[in-house]
């Protein structure tokens, strides 16, 4: 099945203009308030905090943010009343991840605290991996982005990486580097650009 048109075609290098003009087609979208937090978003400030941005970037790994919510709200559910991840969902790693991040959480926010490298600190917990721990990274306030596939592929269209193309267009649009990822990857996960250039119809 052909992919439907993107609602913006992108240009390389992606201009502030068009850019600007992304992120008011995002905001169209209903991601205002998405925006918003990103570019005001502080540090975890209690280990409870902590926990639960770990555990929603382990819910959302590998599957789409809309079914990821519904388990991560269950999963909180049942730590908060004493029950293992385990019994609300059925992924054995992710649970057990889950479980012992809850457990822990007092101790992980301390070395949190304490770390001088949080990027790396994020992966060192149990099923955020080299990918993910960007993610959670962002969530806990770095300005950095993640580097998925949609945000490799329009940085190789750039002959640059993720962070870079991130940093340029904040230092262009005073938005945040993180804001900038978060602005772009939801534009192509609602088809509002394409990351990956439409391959010329052949002829008949």
């Amino acid at each position: 099945m052909a992919r439907k048109p993107p609602l913006i075609t992108l240009e390389h290098p992606i201009s502030k203009a068009q850019f600007l003009q992304i992120t008011q087609a995002v905001c169209e979208a209903g991601y205002a308030d998405a925006i918003d937090w990103s570019e005001n978003i502080q540090p975890p400030s209690s280990a409870k905090q902590f926990a639960k941005e770990a555990i929603y970037v382990i819910c959302n790994s590998g599957m789409k943010n809309s079914v990821a919510i519904g388990i991560f709200d269950r999963c909180m559910t049942a730590l908060e009343n004493g029950q293992s991840a385990k019994t609300v969902f059925g992924h054995p790693g992710k649970s057990a991840a889950i479980d012992d991040i809850w457990r822990r959480r007092l101790y992980l926010f301390g070395q949190y605290k304490r770390s001088s490298d949080p990027i790396e600190f994020c992966a060192s917990l149990p099923w955020i991996g080299s990918i993910t721990k960007f993610h959670l990274a962002k969530n806990f306030g770095a300005d950095v982005a993640k580097p998925d596939v949609h945000m490799i592929r329009l940085a190789e269209a750039e002959n640059t990486n993720s962070q870079e193309l991130c940093q340029r267009l904040a230092a262009e649009t005073g938005y945040r580097a993180a804001t900038v990822d978060m602005i772009l990857w939801r534009a192509c996960a609602d088809g509002i650009i394409h990351s990956r250039p439409s391959r010329p119809t052949e002829d008949k």
